[in-house]
């Protein structure tokens, strides 16, 4: 079989998935399992399609006449076939860790549940693969509904259904703009087809304006801000492995969009709309780490988290924008490479900190930090796990994060080397910004995994936690090897995304690996080995144990009194530094960008306010108006005629008189 017949044998297993857990809706126990081991069985397929069609592109199947509405194209270029892998390997480790998580829910209806996550993992992969607008549409517009769904799942509390309603408010205004762009296609081509949206002929008005309308549309579902205001109610309210599918693989599907609509169907050839990416990737990216930084919701940390690294991925889609726009295409290439190895990296260690959050729920029945502490000794493979997620999503190395991080600072280099004034300008102070939000995402990273996992213990059921199921923390290890493996074997994985990124800019494949090491296409600007930088590090961790153990073991021996010094107090756990103590400086530091999260962190009332405070203005600028313009402006109209009405004699020789003294006053500055 190819990997197109691979990838719809994955869909339909998926979809029989759904089928079956819907009928077993009585047999929750049954629901779950069918539920969870037939959607890993259909991920597994569709990662064996993924990893063929990165060897070798199969030829798109086409269904041309067999069905209404254009045809029905399947493709798997190197784009298509990258997010069919991301969203294989996710959906494998979530449907894993689904199977004994999903005991938490034994009063829910666990048959819909599988129904819907099922469905809703096969649109996306139809949503990353069909090559025609009407039937992606359909498919984007069906995949956001079965995530609705998902997230109203518990339909009883308040917030999930208000979460459900704004992000369903906020997807279809998304669709509604990407439709526009795609009409504007079609009235220049007569067609659906993408291939032929490739060769459409658009004025620059249309353009630009096809730009606008589709990076603002799937910029609304990838949680951009300012339309972030969904993500971070959304995700937290859904089960967490679902959070994971929805944070590490559904808002790719909207970077899959912007770069198939901007890059591969526009060419991106504009200078001005890499910048406009680039200037919401700096806002995404520092706005979003520290409203993360401020929250004690552990999932609500983690949403705000990945509207930070979407932000990140925008700051590589637009300098490789940039490139195309001012013809360098080593910028171009080191852009799109950053951006999609990030994607990549961040469907790892984003999913894996969302399945150890919901592991935490599992057990202590909350997500608030201030009450947890203490539960690394009592889950040690779920601690393990989360902070290897967390040193991930911090960029350190040798993780993934930090691979991808360090080509997009390659990229804001290459960048700042160019012609323009403005690019020359803007790239180095994206990289400063780059830097300070790498530094708060250090800072968020210490507070959840310390929070959650060191310290004492701050309530009784942290005292009282117990590891996870196997399941549930097979579906963990999976990812955090992924998350170590991806940083580690760098050089073998960035020459494939490469060839992809080559794919969809059409050029030439170029060599960016060699050996152990990858450099930034150019080797002397830079050379980076993950390998070589953890035999260094492995040796810093064994060097202080060697030197123990030559200089005859520890010679003060060991504390045997548990509790740590208190200045000669009784120690308590409220001594210790909590979540809430930890973020409080930054939150006095950037107080003024914090009174924009309280904006944002109920928008339907804060919509509601400012249509009453707007009124109460008006209401309050009526009299200023009436007494400050109307009224001294109709006195002096009264008084001018008045004035005038003395003229008026009511005597013709004085009428006479005035047309003379007329004439003679024309005549004058005629004459003269």
């Amino acid at each position: 079989m190819n990997a197109i017949q691979l990838l719809l044998l994955s869909v339909s297993i998926f979809v029989l998935g759904s089928i079956l857990s819907l009928i077993l809706s009585g047999f929750k126990q049954a629901a779950r399992i069918v539920s969870g081991w037939l959607g890993a069985i259909a991920s597994i397929v569709g990662l064996i399609a993924a990893i063929q069609a990165l060897v070798a592109v199969p030829a798109p199947l086409n269904l041309a006449g067999q069905l209404p509405f254009g045809n029905f194209t399947v493709q798997m270029d190197g784009l298509s076939a990258l997010m069919v892998g991301i969203i294989s390997v996710v959906s494998l480790a979530a449907c894993i860790y689904s199977t004994s998580y999903l005991a938490h829910y034994a009063d829910r209806n666990l048959g819909m549940l599988g129904f819907f996550t099922n469905l809703f993992i096969a649109l996306m992969l139809l949503v990353v693969t069909v090559a025609n607008a009407f039937y992606f549409l359909i498919f984007w517009e069906m995949m956001t509904l079965a995530s609705y769904f998902l997230v109203i799942f518990e339909s009883e509390k308040k917030e999930s259904v208000q979460a459900g309603y704004l992000y369903m408010l906020v997807a279809h205004a998304g669709t509604a703009l990407i439709m526009l762009s795609f009409f504007i296609f079609y009235s220049s081509t007569g067609s659906f087809d993408f291939s032929a949206f490739r060769q459409a002929q658009l004025s620059p008005i249309l353009r630009d304006l096809v730009f606008l309308l589709g990076f603002i549309g799937f910029g609304a579902k990838a949680g951009v801000v300012p339309l972030h205001i969904w993500l971070p109610r959304a995700h937290p309210a859904a089960p967490s492995h679902v959070s994971a599918l929805l944070s590490g693989v559904m808002i790719k599907t909207a970077i899959y969009g912007i770069l198939r609509v901007c890059v591969d169907f526009l060419g991106a050839s504009v200078l001005w709309w890499g910048m406009v990416v680039l200037f919401f990737g700096v806002l995404s990216a520092v706005l979003g780490v520290l409203f993360a930084l401020a929250e004690h919701d552990i999932k609500r940390v983690l949403a705000y988290s990945s509207v930070e690294n979407i932000g990140i991925i925008l700051l590589g889609v637009g300098t490789g924008m940039i490139g195309l726009a001012t013809r360098q295409p080593v910028v171009a290439l080191l852009g799109f490479l950053a951006a999609l190895y990030h994607t990549l990296n961040h469907a790892f260690f984003k999913s894996l900190l969302f399945l150890g959050a919901g592991s935490l729920d599992y057990r202590l029945h909350t997500r608030n930090l201030n009450e947890m502490g203490g539960i690394g000794k009592l889950m040690p493979l779920t601690g393990l796990s989360f902070l290897v997620g967390a040193l991930a999503m911090s960029a350190i190395p040798p993780f993934n994060g930090f691979v991808s991080e360090w080509f997009t600072y390659q990229a804001f280099l290459t960048a700042g080397g160019g012609q323009e004034i403005v690019v020359r300008a803007m790239l180095p102070l994206c990289a400063m910004i780059l830097a300070l939000t790498g530094t708060l995402a250090v800072m968020v990273a210490i507070k959840t995994y310390g929070g959650a996992f060191t310290g004492p213990t701050r309530s009784k059921l942290a005292g009282q936690a117990s590891e996870v199921p196997g399941a549930m923390l097979t579906g963990m290890i999976f990812l955090a090897v992924g998350c170590i493996l991806l940083g580690i074997c760098a050089p073998l994985i960035i020459p494939v995304l490469s060839n992809v990124v080559t794919g969809l800019l059409n050029t030439s494949a170029v060599s960016v690996a060699q050996a152990s090491w990858i450099y930034p296409v150019v080797q002397g600007q830079g050379v980076l080995s993950a390998p070589f930088i953890l035999i260094l590090l492995l040796g810093l961790l064994v060097v202080p144990v060697v030197l123990v153990a030559v200089y005859n073991g520890y010679k003060a021996g060991r504390r045997f009194v548990k509790d740590p010094w208190a200045c000669g107090y009784g120690y308590t756990s409220q001594m210790s530094v909590s979540s809430s103590s930890f973020d409080q400086p930054v939150a006095v530091t950037f107080s003024a960008l914090y009174a924009l999260r309280s904006g944002t962190k109920k928008p339907l009332e804060a919509i509601a306010s400012w249509s009453r405070r707007a009124r109460a203005a008006f209401s309050r600028m009526e009299p200023v108006i009436e007494n400050g313009i109307r009224r001294p402006t109709t006195r002096a109209v009264e008084y001018l005629g008045q004035q005038i009405q003395a003229l008026q004699m009511g005597d013709i020789r004085m009428y006479c008189l005035y047309i003379i003294l007329t004439l003679a006053i024309l005549l004058i500055v005629i004459f003269r």
